[in-house]
């Protein structure tokens, strides 16, 4: 593994490390108004973005055409907005280990389904690595009482999941980290707030007791800004299939920080499953010593869909998008929590 992959595999790891943790601040949030803290979430932490950004940073977006608008809308309205909404449905009918379950397979789907839409056959060491997270996060969580309903959400939690890694590979380049991070930031604030209007109308905010606004203000500031930016680095440099390995270690962080808030405890289970997450990403992130698959780090570079449309071409032909050979931090433009 070389420097950059390394480094890739560091940020990666740090975002969802950064979720994890959250899972305590989420707690607080239960009796706020959903969609309106997902709002405000979002809108503070798009402010807080844009002075990154720099004079200038918000320059690429004025050459992106509709469709990669509309994969900017996607981003923010199926891995931001609803992966959120599909969770709390989840947690309705279901214990929360259920949604937790179907998440941690995130990984398998990726490395299934990136280089089927990249025309090629998926990595072995990735899928291996991906199947170990898998059992490693279903270890941690184990399974609680659901009926169908639950399920379903948790399906489309896992649909959210997917999404968040994989929406993003074609925007990636032309707008870079930090630029992407405040952009999807700003598009899911709105689809939010629409939300919150039709769902709770003169309900959808209210002022924050002073725990739910400090809540708030950690996932926006440190979970978002924080863990979007880092994450989206991370895909950058590794590729979307080897970063999405790292989503095993959200649930390990809660497990790990659970106990210090008595929500819950560190047992021999969660030691045994946070060791297969651990050999998981080992095995597919390449850190064994195995040779990283050549296209599958480009990956993060592609359009998965493997198709070069038109909308495409103006992306790659943009003057205002630089490479993200040239920039891999994306300092001269962009920006980007499972946010649970």
């Amino acid at each position: 593994m070389n420097a950059t992959s390394r480094s890739g595999a560091l940020l990666a790891a740090f975002a969802c490390v950064l979720v994890g943790a959250s899972f305590t601040a989420n707690s607080v949030l239960g009796a706020y108004p959903y969609a309106g803290g997902q709002a405000l979430r979002y809108a503070l932490a798009c402010l807080l973005l844009l002075p990154l950004l720099g004079r200038g940073g918000t320059a690429p977006l004025r050459a992106l055409p509709p469709r990669a608008w509309l994969r900017v809308a996607a981003l923010a309205g199926i891995g931001m907005v609803g992966f959120n909404l599909a969770v709390l449905a989840a947690e309705r009918t279901a214990e929360p280990a259920v949604p937790g379950v179907l998440v941690g397979c995130a990984p398998v789907v990726v490395a299934v389904l990136v280089p089927l839409l990249e025309g090629r056959r998926p990595t072995r060491p990735v899928l291996y690595g991906a199947v170990l997270v898998a059992v490693g996060a279903l270890t941690v969580q184990g399974w609680g009482r659901t009926d169908l309903a639950g399920i379903a959400w948790s399906v489309c939690a896992l649909g959210g999941e997917v999404g968040f890694a994989v929406l993003a590979v074609p925007v990636l380049r032309p707008l870079g980290p930090k630029l992407l991070s405040a952009t999807v930031c700003g598009v899911a604030a709105l689809e939010a707030a629409v939300l919150a209007v039709l769902v709770d109308g003169a309900q959808a905010v209210r002022v924050p007791a002073p725990a739910e606004a400090a809540a708030l203000l950690w996932q926006a500031a440190v979970v978002t800004v924080v863990g979007f930016v880092c994450w989206y680095m991370g895909v950058q440099r590794i590729g979307a299939e080897r970063a999405t390995l790292f989503s095993g270690l959200i649930p390990v962080s809660a497990a790990l920080t659970a106990p210090l808030v008595a929500a819950g405890a560190y047992g021999p289970a969660q030691a045994v499953g946070s060791a297969l997450v651990g050999a998981g990403v080992a095995v597919g992130s390449g850190v064994l010593g195995a040779a990283p698959h050549r296209r599958a780090r480009a990956g993060a570079l592609t359009d998965p869909t493997g198709t070069t449309g038109p909308d495409d071409a103006a992306l790659r032909a943009a003057p205002h998008a630089p490479s993200a050979a040239a920039d891999p931090d994306g300092v001269a433009r962009r920006a980007g929590e499972r946010r649970p």
